[in-house]
């Protein structure tokens, strides 16, 4: 089930490398894969490639996180669910407390020119990033001409047609199993793994029942005590389902998200999602932590209690809402998935998955160079498709000049990730003072 004990790392190498994830991982899922990969795989010897990879796949079939997920895969491999916890919690409390003061800055003082400037520089510097990571990806992933194949129509689909994240996954793996068994590589070998027997239905069960109750108690909870504020046991609910449905990532979630906490819960106002998401982007950690901002905002406003502490209530509510199911995602499915490495059409048909993942991060970082750079971006129908447009004169000449700037230092000097953040914030407050 996990990797040879004698190639374990401590519980205290664990703590310092998935600390150190958890307080470098930004850009988004396409930059932490990208981190996770460096640190567990080239660096140390702690993962190889083939199951790095192999982890990669299966969480990008689950709803939440991927990103967050593979950190709690890979803590798992090494150490059971004592390292699964360890890791997965390391990847997303620094980003929390990022975002949780963030939020609270966006509450107070929003409004600053100070405060926009900061925002403004990040979002410019995390474009760079992004690109930086899906190079990366790319790399990694798009070995042949049928990934390259099934990555672009991917980005088309997912860019153009506007098909679904699920139907776009499900597509690329049907379409991967079936070369597969065309060239009989179905046949050759289709074992399942001796030393990774897995675990017995009856402890599934249990970690089922384990899980569960660690999520479901604390919503009753919420639900049924007499005191706790209505806006609270609506949030337990509320991202529960987000957390059920997130498939894609944040991304795909935000429009959802934006909807139900602006026009049915009231929790934000109009304008307040597209800031929380520029908030997330510039925090370690996973995209979806922007619904610690959703949370942190609709405690603040909507409980009845001191701003800040009914924000900061709200954004707790929002973290174990949104990261429990991932915990009981991974230490149900993972031994499971273990077993099945040696399958070779269902291998095929997770690898041809990743390929279809890459055409869709180039899709959000694409997304999000269009509103970092421009203005005025929207999108018209031609035929099938969906295009998006922009109007020239809204380019934004400082953002570009950051991003590039920021680009540059990445790619070609591999300038350290925090002196980039740092000199595009500096850059983004003289472009704003300056305006």
């Amino acid at each position: 089930m996990r990797e040879d004990k004698s190639s374990q790392p401590s519980y205290g190498e664990m703590f310092r490398v998935f600390g150190r994830i958890g307080l470098l991982s930004f850009g988004g899922p396409a930059g932490q894969i990208a981190l996770m990969h460096r640190e567990l795989v080239e660096i140390r010897p702690w993962l190889d490639e083939p199951r790095f990879l192999h982890a990669l796949n299966f969480c990008m079939l689950l709803p939440g996180p991927e990103a967050m997920q593979l950190a709690t895969y890979s803590g798992w491999l090494m150490r059971g669910i004592k390292g699964g916890l360890l890791a997965g919690l390391l990847f997303v409390l620094p980003g929390f407390a990022v975002i949780i003061a963030l939020s609270a800055l966006y509450f107070r003082h929003g409004d600053l020119p100070v405060v926009a400037g900061i925002l403004f520089g990040l979002k410019a510097a995390v474009l760079a990033i992004v690109v930086e990571a899906l190079v990366k990806v790319s790399r990694r992933a798009l070995k042949s001409r049928f990934a390259w194949a099934l990555a672009i129509s991917a980005l088309v689909a997912i860019a153009f047609l506007k098909l679904p994240f699920p139907l776009i996954v499900l597509g690329a793996g049907v379409i991967g199993i079936s070369r597969s068994a065309v060239r009989r590589d179905a046949s050759s070998v289709v074992v399942i793994d001796q030393d990774d027997t897995g675990p017995l239905a009856g402890q599934t069960l249990r970690t089922l029942l384990v899980w569960g109750l660690i999520w479901l108690a604390p919503l009753a909870l919420l639900s049924y005590l007499p005191g706790v504020p209505e806006a609270f046991a609506a949030m337990g609910w509320f991202f529960s389902k987000a957390a059920i449905v997130t498939f894609g990532g944040a991304y795909a979630v935000l429009a959802y998200v934006g909807q139900q906490a602006v026009e049915v819960h009231g929790w934000l106002m109009p304008g307040d999602m597209l800031a929380g998401l520029g908030l997330a982007e510039t925090t370690p950690g996973p995209l979806i932590l922007v619904l610690v901002f959703v949370g942190f905002l609709g405690g603040a406003r909507e409980a009845g209690l001191e701003p800040l502490v009914g924000g900061l209530m709200g954004g707790a509510v929002a973290l174990f809402f949104t990261f429990v199911p991932c915990f009981l995602w991974i230490f149900i499915g993972a031994p499971h998935i273990e077993r099945l490495r040696s399958v070779q059409w269902l291998s095929a048909g997770l690898s041809a998955i990743t390929a279809a993942v890459v055409g869709v991060i180039a899709n959000l970082a694409v997304w999000f160079a269009l509103h970092v750079l421009f203005g005025s971006v929207v999108e018209t129908r031609l035929g099938a498709l969906t295009l998006p447009v922009v109007d020239p004169a809204s380019l934004d000449l400082a953002a570009l000049a950051i991003a590039l700037g920021a680009g540059v230092a990445l790619l070609r000097f591999h300038a350290n990730l925090f002196v980039v953040l740092g000199g595009a914030t500096l850059a983004g407050v003289a472009a704003t003072l300056l305006a």
